[in-house]
């Protein structure tokens, strides 16, 4: 089935590129690609492998985060290509230079402007979560869907990653941190932020930036287990939108409860 050929792939790409340097990148492994972002060799050699193996199961453009930092460009292919693929080869780059194990492998594929199908694959807790739109979402090969929140804000936990927000939105935040039991700043990475979602770790995590190699697979994988990923204003996500912003909640009500709290 080409669902569990892309999943073996991401495995194969962490064992293969990723793993083997966790904790263990020699000098000259790790650059600055943008002021604040870092690149290591790791996350070009499983991007590179990643992109050529999924050639083999949907002949459709790959745009990887990598290859998008080089030729922004690529991003185009999202708005115009019938199909095409998305791909973060090390999600959490920051997180593995530093020896924590909050990373991971995320693709997913985009037809006509919608995601249809998406992974995620963190390697340090031999974790899988997948989804194909409308058959849900599966974790290591058990259906996972997410309960309701609880309805009082006071019973809430969640995560606001305000590095990007304006000093105006971060201090919305701020005010906002004590009407819940819980508001952290999120781990640096989508790929745990995601299925801590899930999971039921968290109930609503906001976003500010919105790559689509961070955000696309998360958000099929959110829907399709019944949660809710939406715009400030309301408008559903899409991978070619390159506007700012993201809440995503474990149900409509939660999202509903949490948006005028943290956005006003």
């Amino acid at each position: 089935m080409w669902i569990d050929k892309v999943t073996e792939i991401l495995i194969d790409a962490a064992e293969i590129a990723i793993q083997p340097r966790f904790r263990a990148l020699a000098d000259g492994e790790v650059a600055e690609k943008s002021p604040g972002e870092v690149v290591t060799v790791a996350d070009r050699e499983a991007e590179e492998l990643i992109s050529r193996r999924l050639l083999g199961v949907v002949d459709a453009p790959v745009v990887g985060e990598e290859a998008a930092a080089g030729d922004p460009r690529l991003l185009t292919t999202l708005r115009e290509a019938p199909a095409a693929w998305l791909v973060d080869p090390l999600d959490g780059t920051s997180n593995f230079v530093a020896g924590r194990s909050e990373y991971a492998v995320m693709a997913a594929l985009v037809r006509d402007g919608e995601t249809v199908a998406a992974w995620i694959v963190r390697p340090a807790e031999g974790r899988v979560y997948v989804s194909e739109r409308g058959s849900g979402t599966w974790r290591d090969g058990v259906r996972v869907r997410r309960e309701p929140a609880p309805a009082d804000p006071a019973a809430l936990r969640g995560a606001a990653l305000t590095r990007f927000l304006d000093p105006p939105a971060r201090a919305r935040v701020e005010a906002a941190t004590p009407r819940f039991a819980a508001l952290g700043p999120g781990t640096g990475c989508a790929g745990v932020d995601y299925p801590r979602l899930l999971d039921g770790e968290q109930d609503f995590v906001l976003f500010q930036r919105t790559l689509p190699w961070d955000h696309a697979p998360g958000v099929l994988l959110l829907s399709e287990a019944g949660g809710v990923a939406r715009r400030p204003d309301g408008d559903p996500y899409r991978p070619a939108d390159p506007r700012p912003g993201l809440l995503n909640a474990a149900d409509m009500n939660c999202w509903n409860t949490v948006r005028p709290l943290l956005l006003g």
